[in-house]
């Protein structure tokens, strides 16, 4: 006798088996989907958030950086108005011996017979006003001063003579100019 044997559930259970395993490797796929997805978004929120902590630390060291800056700025600006003071200061200096020089000058180039009513002293003109005996001794303290190396070009611009008593006086007004390379000497030492 011959036994039969119908292979037909046999084929179905395989068939059911092979769905279950095909419903198992598609359902681990996409549970192993979504881990890979849900990680990549964890990591890239981390990421984000790792570069947003960045950027806040940068942006705090960028203030202060900024703030630093104005600072060096200010004290910049507070050493150049140190700086135009010194200068002023060391002008000053240098005036105040050249005035000392200017008038020492004038006096050792005085002739006999003059005397100074007035003396302006305007950028580097100085107007000179006096009485003198003579119109030769005003003659002789405009070569004096030409020849001064503290003044140049004596230009006289009025004489007048005048009755005095018994005397004749001559009133004058010359301007003469400072002479360039002595300001500059004074001022070169100032500083």
């Amino acid at each position: 006798m011959t036994t039969r044997v119908n292979l037909l559930p046999w084929r179905e259970m395989r068939r059911k088996e092979q769905d279950r395993q095909l419903l198992t490797i598609a359902v681990g796929a996409w549970i192993l989907m979504g881990v890979i997805i849900f990680y990549a978004h964890v990591h890239v929120s981390a990421l984000i958030e790792n570069q947003n902590k960045r950027n806040e630390f940068l942006n705090q060291e960028i203030a202060k950086v900024e703030k630093e800056i104005k600072e060096i700025t200010e004290l910049k600006k507070q050493r150049g108005d140190l700086i135009a003071r010194m200068n002023v200061i060391y002008q000053l200096q240098g005036a105040r011996a050249q005035v000392v020089h200017l008038f020492d000058e004038l006096a050792r180039k005085l002739p006999d017979g003059i005397y100074f009513s007035s003396l302006k002293h305007s950028g580097s003109i100085i107007a000179l006003q006096g009485v003198a005996q003579s119109n030769a001794r005003v003659s002789a303290l405009m070569r004096n001063l030409a020849s001064s190396d503290w003044f140049a070009d004596p230009e006289l611009e009025v004489i007048t003579v005048k009755a005095q008593g018994s005397d004749r006086v001559s009133n004058f007004s010359l301007k003469v100019k400072q002479a360039a390379k002595q300001q500059k000497k004074l001022t070169d030492a100032g500083t």
